[in-house]
């Protein structure tokens, strides 16, 4: 309890985390397939479910002190939670690389340099520092870059509504086509249905679950839906479905470059720190410090090899595999185990079956929908996983 945080420092923390440059990138792709009206309403959409799902997620690692992995471990027992460690932290790895390519082009493009991979080494590297140092110094980034990011963001929003003749103009926009309003929303879910699941690395530290619930809840349904909001209004205004080429159409590559660098600094070091805690569970040690740097270089690899042209597909494919992992938790933790404290760690079985059937049959759910475009995979994983774990898993088997 001595290591707790109080509200302001643990909606810092997370607002740092969400302030999030490829969901903006994502956004914009998604905002030229629509009318911008619509494009409005799908970001909402996507916004109210990843703060509902992630804020239930803060509480169960509140309540209880552990990690996500930790969590899983629990619920899925001390093999079943590798499954998890592998995905999560590998899932974040690429988003590693994913940010340090978003950072070299914006920085290529500012210098005039065509050569970028020399910027993704060097900026990797840097990045990790602050995780490797810790939560405390993942914070103190934050308390710089957040009311950094949400100056870039306004400036944007500015220079739209003055190319299209203010707000009546922007909402008129009409869309290309090309994506369904369930693939949309799965898109925008899935920027960050990785590391929203595993926010209970950071409220674990919050001193209640209360707390843990209403400042997620409050702090992602606001940042998550502007980074949406502004990612997607540059490219409904502009026409331009890539939100670097579009800082460049704005002429803003270069004065938004310290403000990007702060905004990528803070998402990527806690990037860095959840896969160091999933790379701890996985080899069973107390140091994530290891794993921050292995993770570091595989992401910096994945940078220089190009993981940021592959961002639609990436996302499609984490919006079927992970959103089942939170709702198998959440279903046995609430449902089943009514919110008591999880086995002591160390004491978990060897394999919960009924809770990986859960998964199973949530990422089943998740792939059905996304093969035949039916509803939002995203949100029916979740749901389906949830309802299995509550059925499946017996509270006697839980302690």
């Amino acid at each position: 309890m001595a290591a707790r945080i109080g509200a302001p420092s643990l909606i810092i923390l997370i607002a740092g985390f969400f302030f999030f440059t490829p969901t903006m990138i994502t956004a914009a792709e998604v905002a030229v397939a629509f009318d911008f009206s619509t494009f409005i309403g799908l970001a909402a959409v996507a916004a109210g479910i990843l703060s509902v799902y992630i804020a239930l997620m803060a509480v169960v690692s509140a309540r209880s002190g552990l990690t996500t992995v930790m969590v899983a471990r629990a619920v899925f027992g001390r093999v079943g939670g590798k499954w998890a460690s592998v995905l999560l932290g590998g899932t974040q790895i690429g988003w590693y690389g994913v940010t340090v390519a978003t950072l070299a082009g914006l920085t290529g493009r500012a210098l005039g340099w065509e050569t970028t991979w020399p910027i993704m080494v060097v900026g990797g590297i840097l990045m990790a520092v602050t995780a490797y140092v810790g939560v405390r110094g993942i914070e103190a980034i934050s308390w710089i870059s957040v009311p950094l990011m949400a100056i870039l963001c306004g400036w944007v929003l500015v220079l739209a509504l003055q190319e299209t003749d203010g707000w009546t103009g922007l909402i008129g926009l009409a869309g290309a086509g090309g994506m369904s309003a369930g693939a949309a929303v799965t898109v925008m879910v899935s920027t960050f249905i990785s590391g929203g699941t595993q926010i209970g690395n950071w409220t674990r530290f919050a001193r209640s679950g209360r707390t843990a619930l209403y400042s997620t809840l409050i702090c992602v349904i606001i940042v998550q839906f502007a980074m949406l909001f502004f990612g997607g209004v540059g490219a409904a205004a502009f026409g331009e479905g890539d939100f670097s080429e579009l800082l460049v159409t704005l002429g803003l590559v270069g004065p938004g470059l310290l403000l990007l660098i702060a905004n990528l600094w803070t998402t990527n070091d806690n990037t860095a720190y959840a896969y160091g805690v999933a790379g701890s569970e996985l080899f069973n040690t107390p140091d994530k410090r290891p794993f921050v740097v292995i993770g570091t270089l595989i992401g910096i690899g994945l940078a220089v090899f190009g993981i940021d042209g592959l961002i639609i597909p990436y996302l499609s494919m984490l919006g079927v595999l992970i959103p089942p992992l939170g709702g198998a938790i959440l279903g046995t933790f609430f449902l089943s185990w009514r919110g008591r404290n999880l086995v002591t760690p160390g004491a978990e079985p060897l394999l919960r079956a009924p809770a990986l059937l859960a998964y199973l049959t949530g990422v089943a759910a998740a792939a059905l929908g996304t093969a035949y475009d039916i509803g939002s995979p995203a949100v029916q994983g979740i749901l389906v996983a949830a309802v299995v774990a509550a059925i499946a898993v017996r509270p006697d088997r839980a302690h």
